[in-house]
């Protein structure tokens, strides 16, 4: 039974990414380097940092690098923001009486800023910050505080955490709200994977407190019923998101089917509540099967209903919630040409067919 955590804090309980990203690169252009883009920092960034720096700047002392990057992070970390989810679930882990702490490489002085504005230190018992290697440190705390491995969880966003955790033989639960991409951290092989912490907090509940059933039940989750739907703006482009939980590749909005929910209502409460477009003239495209997808963040069976819509207004305005990276709107063609997921490229596919039919009708 989980009774004590350890968090990460950056990409775990806020979101410091933007800030982060801009101080590196202010770093890399002082050092004569190209700035890079948000998915090269995010596959080549490593923790210990040390490891980042030697590979992209051998040849600059890291005294001068460390100098560099406070200058800016210093001047950018107002953008530092809580992530979804995490407050509630420092909430939980209070009323259930769970021990929390927190071992992370943050700069004690930025944990001060921060925790003015988010008020997370008062939900945790001891933090360990300015800590360059966790995995240095993991032993000290488990010690320190009387921590029982089987009974200790360390949630965090990257491969170097899930190494902390297996360094010192406790649980690993990885987020998907950080730094590394899900291939990076299923390579590390943590216990668990989750997409947010509220995610985590239903695991724990069900489990009663494990990261397993503590009865596997003889029959796996049934399917899920999902939509889906391939939106069309006022000039025919196509609105196309992208998403963490699906390897970062490009698709479509929508979600699962709630109980007593029509799939039509269900599809207009989705694209409502991921991009705050209201839609219109929805017509049924395909229904898929998507079983054990390994673009998907952990293993599923849905079962796919997918249609085409168009935005009510003339000039949308999308507002993404926390599941999804980015979008862009786009036409039909070049829609096809990003790296779609696989259920994504059959719609277009079906889609682009019928457009064709109805052309030559």
């Amino acid at each position: 039974m989980i009774r004590n955590i350890i968090f990460d804090w950056s990409g775990t309980l806020v979101d410091d990414l933007p800030a982060v990203l801009k101080a590196s690169n202010y770093v890399l252009t002082q050092s004569g380097k190209t700035a890079m883009s948000l998915d090269k920092f995010r596959a080549e960034f490593t923790l210990p940092f040390k490891k980042f720096y030697d590979r992209h700047t051998p040849d600059v002392p890291m005294d001068q690098l460390e100098t560099w990057f406070h200058h800016e992070f210093g001047q950018s970390q107002d953008s530092v923001i809580e992530l979804p989810h995490a407050r509630a679930f420092l909430e939980f882990c209070r009323a259930q009486k769970i021990r929390t702490f927190l071992l992370s490489t943050v700069h004690g002085d930025y944990f001060a800023t921060q925790c003015k504005v988010t008020g997370f230190d008062a939900f945790l018992d001891k933090p360990y910050t300015d800590v360059w290697d966790k995995r240095e440190k993991i032993h000290d705390i488990l010690r320190e505080n009387n921590l029982k491995p089987d009974e200790t969880l360390f949630i965090g966003d990257m491969e170097h955490d899930i190494e902390t955790a297996r360094h010192g033989g406790i649980h690993s639960c990885a987020v998907l709200t950080g730094y590394n991409t899900l291939e990076q951290l299923r390579a590390a092989k943590p216990d668990l994977i989750v997409e947010h912490l509220d995610e985590l907090k239903r695991v724990l509940v069900k489990n009663k407190f494990h990261l397993q059933p503590v009865q596997l039940e003889d029959n796996l989750e049934p399917p899920l019923a999902t939509v889906g739907a391939l939106i069309f703006n006022s000039k025919n482009e196509v609105l196309m998101i992208r998403t963490h939980k699906w390897s970062g590749l490009w698709g479509i909005p929508g979600g699962k089917i709630k109980r007593g929910e029509s799939s039509l209502a269900a599809l207009r409460r989705e694209i409502k509540e991921e991009t705050a477009l209201n839609i219109t003239d929805i017509k049924f495209v395909i229904v898929q099967d998507c079983i054990s997808s390994k673009e998907f963040y952990r293993d599923a069976h849905f079962v796919l209903l997918n249609y085409t819509c168009k935005c009510v207004a003339k000039n949308p305005r999308v507002v993404l919630n926390e599941e999804a990276r980015e979008f862009q709107w786009l036409k039909l063609a070049e829609a096809k040409r990003l790296k779609l997921n696989k259920p994504t490229k059959i719609l277009l596919d079906a889609v682009s067919k019928s457009k064709i039919a109805n052309r030559k009708s």
